[in-house]
């Protein structure tokens, strides 16, 4: 088995199965993403202890790609400092966009990359993390559009 059928299981299981998807933290900061393009539809919401978010949930819905996009996100975010989360955000946002990032230390996340090579599913797997950075920042909504 090669790893990009490995990576579309790894995608298929996430989408069939979100983790942390539904019930939201409570005293949480949340917003709302949409994809009109798709139809994509999800709501991020994170709560923030001593600079670590400490409970990262999501709810909605969409496409295979952005939901699984969602539930890889959050396992991969709980847990760490805002700061370090920020930072991964934009490297997989630029990573998912086909543009220059390291790669090394991403683990399961890596299994999204491959979805650079789809131009129309690229704001599907970059929605979830547009609106993890938006609800960090306090947003509420953001409309993921042409420009996105």
């Amino acid at each position: 088995m090669s790893s990009d059928d490995l990576y579309q299981e790894l995608i298929l299981d996430h989408a069939r199965h979100p983790r942390n998807h539904g019930r939201l933290c409570e005293g949480a900061a949340c917003a709302q993403g949409v994809n009109p393009l798709c139809g994509d539809e999800l709501r991020v919401c994170v709560r923030v202890e001593e600079d670590v978010l400490s409970c990262v949930r999501f709810e909605g819905q969409g496409c295979a790609i952005s939901t699984a996009s969602a539930s890889l996100m959050t396992e991969a975010v709980q847990g760490r400092r805002v700061e370090e989360v920020l930072a991964l955000s934009a490297r997989m946002r630029s990573l998912l966009t086909g543009g220059p990032a390291e790669r090394a230390g991403l683990g399961k996340l890596e299994a999204l990359l491959g979805v650079a090579r789809f131009p129309a599913r690229v704001k599907c797997a970059a929605l979830a993390w547009h609106a993890l950075e938006a609800a960090l920042r306090g947003e509420r909504d953001l409309v993921i559009g042409e420009e996105g």
